[in-house]
């Protein structure tokens, strides 16, 4: 029992070094217009591990797999609008690089903007505000004078 239970491990045990370590196939692609496509996707949607890195430029194991996903989906004839749907219903708007203007991203598309407008306002009100005051405040005789 304990001969099959040290095989059992050790068969487990080499499974997941060869997955850890498998080296990432470039896919082979039909045509030019697939490679293409497959490119324009993978380089527009987020790797969900790196946050930071498109699938396109990601090694993580997760954007392979994604990037075997999407080939798999165009070759299943979907669109690219079904594709970046079918990742955002499983992943969430942060896999697009550019998330959609909608209700939930509002804060996130105009955001950038309100902000530099309240910056804006707030130094117009603090200029006018010491303008005004520069204005109202009398002038010393002690100030006139020159040393």
């Amino acid at each position: 029992m304990r001969l099959w239970l040290l095989a059992l491990m050790l068969l487990c045990a080499g499974v997941v070094h060869a997955q850890a370590e498998a080296p990432d196939v470039p896919p082979v692609f039909k045509n030019v217009a697939e490679e293409q496509r497959f490119h324009a996707l993978t380089s527009e949607l987020r790797c969900v591990m790196c946050q930071n890195q498109s699938l396109a430029d990601s090694n993580a194991m997760v954007a392979r797999d994604l990037r075997r996903e999407v080939l798999g989906l165009i070759r299943d004839g979907k669109s690219d609008a079904e594709i970046k749907q079918f990742l955002v219903q499983r992943y969430g708007e942060f896999v697009l690089y550019r998330p959609r203007v909608e209700r939930s991203t509002w804060l996130l598309w105009f955001g950038p903007v309100l902000l530099v407008l309240g910056a804006g306002f707030a130094v117009w009100r603090i200029v006018a505000r010491n303008a005004a005051k520069a204005r109202v405040l009398p002038v010393s005789s002690e100030d006139r004078e020159e040393w």
